[in-house]
């Protein structure tokens, strides 16, 4: 796999924008990935030094519509720590 088809998008809630003070960010990445490709992904699209990546499986929720019900896509959620003096330029305007 490529670098861009681990790293889906960038994830922006009011967590990940506490967890960039700590030089944390999260990533939607692709569900078959592994915690070295994700590192890997990050530092070549980014150019930054990674410390750690942390990953959850994060289960569609159940949804309904009338008698119907659906669910919403499962997917994976990587949390990635910068090495201290790095910075990820693409969500400091966020």
């Amino acid at each position: 796999m490529e670098a861009r088809d681990i790293i889906k998008k960038p994830l922006i809630t009011e967590k990940s924008s506490r967890l960039m003070e700590e030089n944390k960010y999260s990533f939607m990445v692709d569900r078959r990935a592994n915690k070295n490709q994700i590192k890997q992904a990050v530092e070549e699209i980014f150019n930054v030094r990674v410390r750690g990546v942390n990953t959850s499986n994060v289960l569609g929720k159940l949804k309904r519509m009338g008698k119907h019900a659906g669910r919403r896509p499962s997917w994976k959620k990587a949390v990635v720590t910068l090495e201290p003096g790095n910075r990820i330029e693409f969500f400091e305007g966020v």
